[in-house]
């Protein structure tokens, strides 16, 4: 190791769009006009020119192409694929620990991953491989990146997507992050006016089941609810609120408060004053006491080890395709699954990171394992392809990904209905589909099938072709015009 050291200048390449990690954070709301960032080890500094372009405030250092200026403190500090590119383990450790040291509120780090080692030419050199270019590559786990970045900080991460990690600075910071992946319908309405200002307030009050308190209530929203006193607001929201509403929201609420406090407990859970303001007020409204929801919250998550109540979870849902090992849920139907499925999913991409592209959950019933499947043309095509799987087995937290890009006979998808809720807007269309290619015969082989060789053998078997969503004759040179 002391007689060579890695070219690290030759792996920062030119990007014209945005590395994942400053992506994720911007998805996220970790980067806003407010806070500060910092490029620690930014290479030739393209996501700081395009976050710059975008309004946003981005300082950047590296110690080849911007070493001018020593880095100062940010809110937000990313540190995007440095650690995958230090072959000396110290010198890594040492550059993960000087980036959180100028971390003022999340750090986001990002690394390549171990499945992509055949895209990495070169030989095994110390804990890393030898690139041809004589540059260095060590490749994490998921899992691995997200404890080695536990170790180096000192505190509890998150795992924002595969190859992404959130170390935040404080727990609390730590919980409103995941407060708001737990609890969407917490988020507010933005207000252009007195009058849309109040609709917002009450279509809180309707989605959350509550009416909202005044230290909850965005800052933006107080200049134009100035003429209104707090009492008045209140009366005007509770004569305005549609109460079966109310009522759909307080037990939305209640489910998605027991949700995050199990997710909490299955990641460390803290005390009442550390939870977000919400969940806080949220727990008043619906239980007795935090001790109360605690408990529930906990008999939820014993029940997640039960291999009998899982299935029947799965087999009572309104939503989804079971099969003998799994349940597959699209994502637009996730949300309606039972609450013991939704903590299923929530603890599995705590564990390995949710991807951000993906279209099918699929839950197993015997273990505890999850995979997202992404399907990139589910909405445009009859029988999409599978473009990825990824998935984490929650017994070993070992994480699998499988790319099926450059394969030549890919799996798809038939009956696409059967994965959505019934009252998904497409639903019928992809129904009427089925039930066409049914009486076609299409579905005679169900074995064949399953992939794009076998799906246009039997095509041509039952001389039929696709129309978009409409299955039709197959066409031939003999037809008539």
């Amino acid at each position: 190791m002391s007689k060579w050291n890695s070219d690290r200048r030759l792996t920062a390449i030119s990007r014209t769009s945005l590395s994942i990690g400053a992506r994720q954070a911007l998805l996220d709301a970790q980067i806003t006009r407010d806070t500060a960032v910092l490029d620690y080890g930014s290479g030739r500094g393209d996501d700081a020119r395009n976050l710059r372009s975008m309004n946003y405030s981005v300082a950047a250092w590296d110690p080849f192409y911007h070493p001018e200026d020593p880095p100062g403190t940010a809110d937000v500090v990313l540190l995007t694929y440095v650690l995958n590119v230090i072959e000396n383990p110290e010198e890594r450790r040492k550059s993960l620990q000087d980036a959180w040291a100028l971390t003022r509120t999340v750090l986001v780090v990002s690394s390549r991953l171990t499945w992509e080692r055949a895209k990495v030419q070169g030989e095994q050199f110390s804990d890393g491989v030898l690139t041809r270019r004589r540059t260095f590559q060590r490749l994490f786990s998921p899992a691995e990146l997200r404890s080695y970045v536990e170790d180096a900080t000192g505190v509890r991460c998150v795992s924002a997507a595969p190859g992404i990690i959130y170390a935040f600075r404080s727990n609390e910071t730590r919980l409103t992050y995941l407060a708001r992946k737990i609890i969407p319908h917490a988020n507010w309405l933005t207000p252009e006016d007195p009058g849309t200002a109040v609709a917002a307030v009450v279509d809180y009050a309707e989605r959350s089941g509550r009416l909202p308190k005044l230290e909850e209530i965005p800052s933006e929203f107080v200049g134009l609810l100035a003429h209104l006193r707090t009492t008045e607001l209140q009366r005007i929201v509770k004569m305005s609120a549609d109460p079966e509403k109310v009522h759909e929201g307080a037990k939305r609420s209640t489910l998605s408060t027991l949700l995050f406090l199990a997710v909490e407990l299955f990641d460390g859970r803290g005390p009442y004053s550390s939870l977000p303001l919400p969940i806080q007020l949220n727990i008043r409204a619906f239980f007795s006491t935090y001790k109360e929801a605690c408990r529930r919250a906990d008999r939820l998550l014993l029940k997640l080890r039960d291999d009998s109540y899982v299935h029947g979870a799965m087999r009572a849902s309104s939503v989804g395709k079971l099969t003998p090992t799994a349940l597959y849920v699209h994502r637009r139907a996730v949300e309606r699954m039972p609450i013991i499925l939704r903590l299923y999913e929530h603890c599995a991409s705590i564990a390995a990171g949710r991807p951000t592209s993906w279209t099918i959950l699929k839950l197993r019933h015997e273990g505890r394992a999850a995979s997202w499947l992404d399907y990139p043309h589910f909405d445009t095509d009859p029988h999409p392809r599978l473009r990825s799987s990824y998935g984490v087995d929650l017994t070993t937290l070992k994480e699998s990904f499988t790319s099926y890009e450059d394969a030549l006979n890919r799996p798809l998808l038939h009956r696409k209905h059967e994965f959505l809720a019934a009252d998904d807007p497409d639903a019928p269309k992809y129904r009427r589909l089925t039930q066409a290619e049914v009486r076609a015969g299409l579905y005679a082989n169900p074995h064949v099938i399953g992939n794009e060789e076998g799906w246009t053998s039997e095509l041509q078997r039952c001389d039929r072709e696709l129309q978009g969503h409409r299955l039709v004759r197959r066409r031939t040179g003999l037809d008539p015009l």
